[in-house]
């Protein structure tokens, strides 16, 4: 049997495991696509025209690398948000950006403090270098910023991570509340607060942004409210030193070309961004309303989805997903004790949540055994 050069010990003992079995995955496995494609919180209205049409007139020009600097989307970031460009760092979505903070704030043995059940690439990224998770139990289907702080202080934890609005519940904190949190946190904490929803909920559940303060990492995503998930762009903004750190392990050909120019794009047309907020409201509303014809009940959302408590335990919440699937409609559900007992519905377009109603009851009889 032949040798094999070894990996390191951290890798070694890590498992062959992804955060996310995408719908592409699973339609390879069915043999069929989904008619509904309402569980990956993508934005089905997808791009601005105008980002559309400056995609199609820059294609040509793809030959080229990428601006290492990401000048231009810094700048319109920085505009975009009243902060100078030495605030603004551009990653490969929020994603790509927890990597980095991973690696800059978390050695191995570590304590990092998370939410149970929330965003699973966070954990992800913290087991790629070694960290140890603690996680805090949600309380009343939001994350308990109480509780996150005591285990911050209890375990001296370096890295604290919080989504404002937050995945998978769909829940908020005011930003007066998210302030409190961050002026009680250890100076020597590092907070990240994941703001991939914020555009999407109310405006009172954003502080204002305080660049002075070097503990605190904001990120924002072209993904959900501009609809560019497919395109893996998103930016961070902190105090200038903390970005200057960033600087020196970020990839920095990561962001193409074609991800630059879509996210300036992006960032001008706000009205677009107003329009397509308007209509997941809407949509928001119509899960809800399917739901309670269904005799389940809608958690109050400030993002894309909504997360619906289907009434028993996970076991049962789990049926009704694979019902669901079995219907050619793709949604998620938590997984996490006390959160499982809901399924997640992104909002999508007509036709899609026209399925979804149409789906619903039957594999809700499915799950019951009717």
């Amino acid at each position: 049997m032949r040798q094999r050069p070894a990996l390191t010990p951290l890798v070694g003992a890590l498992p062959s495991t992804v955060p996310f079995v995408g719908p592409e995955a699973q339609e390879r496995d069915r043999g069929r696509p989904f008619r509904a494609r309402i569980g990956a919180n993508e934005s089905s209205f997808g791009p601005s025209p105008r980002v559309i049409a400056r995609m199609e007139s820059v294609a040509r020009d793809q030959w080229m690398y990428c601006d290492p600097d990401n000048y231009d989307l810094k700048q319109a970031a920085a505009r975009h948000l009243g902060v100078g460009t030495e605030n603004v760092v551009v990653g490969e979505g929020i994603d790509g950006l927890l990597s980095l903070v991973a690696r800059m704030y978390a050695a191995p043995g570590d304590a990092v403090v998370t939410s149970l059940g929330a965003y699973p690439t966070f954990n992800f990224h913290i087991a790629g270098v070694g960290g140890q998770l603690v996680t805090v139990p949600y309380e009343n289907d939001k994350e308990s910023l109480d509780g996150l702080l005591k285990a911050v202080v209890r375990e001296r934890a370096p890295l604290v991570y919080l989504s404002n609005p937050d995945n998978p519940m769909g829940s908020w904190w005011e930003a007066a509340e998210i302030t409190r949190f961050i002026e009680a946190l250890p100076e020597t904490t590092m907070l990240v607060l994941d703001e991939a929803y914020g555009e999407l909920g109310p405006a009172s559940a954003l502080p204002p942004i305080d660049v002075a303060r070097p503990n605190v990492i904001r990120m924002r995503t072209f993904s959900k409210a501009y609809g560019l998930a497919g395109i893996r762009c998103g930016y961070a903004v902190a105090e200038a030193e903390v970005i200057r750190d960033f600087e020196k392990i970020r990839n920095h050909y990561g962001v193409s070309r074609m991800a630059q120019i879509a996210g300036v794009e992006a960032l001008a047309d706000q009205d677009w961004l107003h329009s397509v907020v308007a209509r997941v409201a809407a949509g928001r509303t119509r899960i809800a309303g399917i739901a309670e014809t269904n005799g389940l009940k809608p958690l109050p959302s400030a993002t894309n989805f909504v997360t619906i408590d289907c009434g028993k335990d996970g076991s049962f919440a789990l049926k009704v997903l694979q019902n669901l699937l079995s219907r050619d409609v793709f949604i998620r559900k938590p997984m996490a004790p006390e959160l499982d007992r809901c399924i997640r519905v992104s909002v999508g377009l007509d036709h899609e949540l026209d399925i979804f109603a149409e789906e619903l009851p039957g594999a809700l009889a499915a799950a019951r055994g009717n």
